[in-house]
């Protein structure tokens, strides 16, 4: 940032003074651009109806940037400068108000748009006071004694209008078009007959340049991190344009015995991991495979469930362990995961032994720990430990096999 230089006992002059106050600003537009960049950003401006309700609706305070020249007029004493540029900001302190006026034929509506511009111009104007060189004691009144008010303020605002659409039948009435080198903000519907404004009549224009988040929202890149154990649905939070996310299948259940042949272990989920680019508001579901069921008596377990995350993961369940009446009894197989940058199958479950000695296989291991452990005689099959993991198999015919673990949803923005 530029700054002046003055000395004790010198004059000070007008360009110094002037000079401070444009070097400010392009201080302050440098900020503004390294942040928000050079496209139009409007911030605030909330439109409301009136309370009490009526036919009008403000706009709040807020403000408008602005990539354009420091000055395309002289500033003062300092001449213009339209070859360099910076972010300007318009700021409106006051509301501001307009009156809708409904269509007069029945069954008709009409479209307001409300737009904005930033706005720039010298105000304020007053008679100054000037050095008389010839008598200082007497002062001249304005430049060369002529009495004439000169502006004494550049200010910037947010410009806004109110531009009308075509009344047409309620239903095909169309909004009208924002026009050249300005924003359209807000949509407002009016209806034939109505008497007063109400919230559910106003939207933001698709097009509306609004900042949605503020720096106090933010936070380092993956700094949040959240499980989900069960279905639900994720509202992406604002200022958050990437999200990594990794899904986990449900694991499937332990097989059962006859208490001759063993039941097997179930399969892990499988599992997928990526990042993906999303957009602030967006709602995505979270979908959680529940484990498969432990099965009773001489039966093989339930497969797990899938789970997701929107459209953008996918992890189906692992496999239930299986029972049959000869030879060893297969482990459920593992589920797969699909649609990350990492895609990888859940744990095979372990086989139940039928050998000499009769054993429930092991619940197979998912990415995040080990299934539930096998039962020999006399025990009873542990569920799925970890999420997404495999119940055990099991041989006492007095239990069903291990409950496979139900998946998990991890997001971390």
């Amino acid at each position: 940032m530029d700054r002046q230089i003055v000395y004790p006992a010198s004059i000070p002059l007008d360009t110094d003074f002037l000079s401070l106050n444009r070097n400010t600003m392009v201080a302050i537009g440098s900020a503004l651009q390294a942040v928000l960049g050079t496209s139009i950003v409007a911030d605030g401006l909330a439109c409301q109806p009136t309370t009490p309700a009526s036919l009008t609706v403000t706009v709040g305070a807020g403000s408008i940037t602005q990539f354009g020249a420091l000055d395309t007029l002289s500033y003062g004493s300092l001449s213009a400068d339209a070859t360099d540029q910076t972010v300007k900001m318009g700021i409106n302190l006051a509301p501001v108000s307009f009156a809708l006026t409904p269509p007069a034929t029945p069954g008709q509506s009409v479209i307001y748009l409300i737009e904005a511009s930033f706005a720039e111009s010298d105000t304020t104007p007053v008679v100054l006071p000037y050095v008389n060189a010839a008598d200082p004691s007497q002062p001249y009144s304005g430049p060369a004694n002529s009495g004439t008010a000169q502006n004494t303020q550049r200010i910037e605002r947010v410009q806004l209008q109110l531009k009308a659409g075509a009344a047409a039948n309620t239903g095909t009435q169309t909004a009208p078009a924002v026009d050249s080198g300005w924003s359209g903000l807000y949509l407002i519907t009016v209806n034939n007959g109505q008497s007063t404004a109400i919230a559910a009549n106003i939207v933001t224009h698709p097009a509306a340049p609004f900042l949605n988040f503020k720096l106090p929202s933010l936070t380092p890149g993956f700094s949040r991190r959240v499980a989900y154990a069960a279905s639900t649905t994720f509202t992406v939070p604002l200022g958050v344009r990437l999200i990594r996310a990794t899904v986990v299948g449900g694991g499937g259940g332990g097989g059962g015995t006859d208490g001759t042949y063993a039941g097997a272990g179930g399969g892990a989920g499988g599992f997928a991991s990526g990042t993906f680019s999303v957009t602030p508001g967006a709602t995505i579901a979270v979908t959680i495979g529940s484990g498969g069921t432990g099965s009773a008596t001489g039966a093989s377990g339930g497969t797990g469930g899938t789970s997701s995350f929107g459209a953008l993961l996918s992890a189906t369940g692992g496999q239930g362990g299986q029972f049959q009446d000869s030879g060893s009894t297969p482990g459920g197989t593992g589920g797969q995961g699909s649609g990350g940058e990492f895609n990888g199958y859940g744990g095979y479950g372990s086989d139940g032994q039928n050998s000499t000695t009769v054993i429930g296989g092991q619940g197979g291991a998912s990415l995040y720990g080990g299934g539930g452990r096998a039962s020999t005689a006399g025990n009873t099959a542990v569920n799925g430990r970890a999420p997404g993991s495999g119940g055990g198999g099991t041989y006492n015919t007095a239990g069903n096999g291990g409950q496979g673990a139900g998946g998990v949803v991890i997001l971390e923005y």
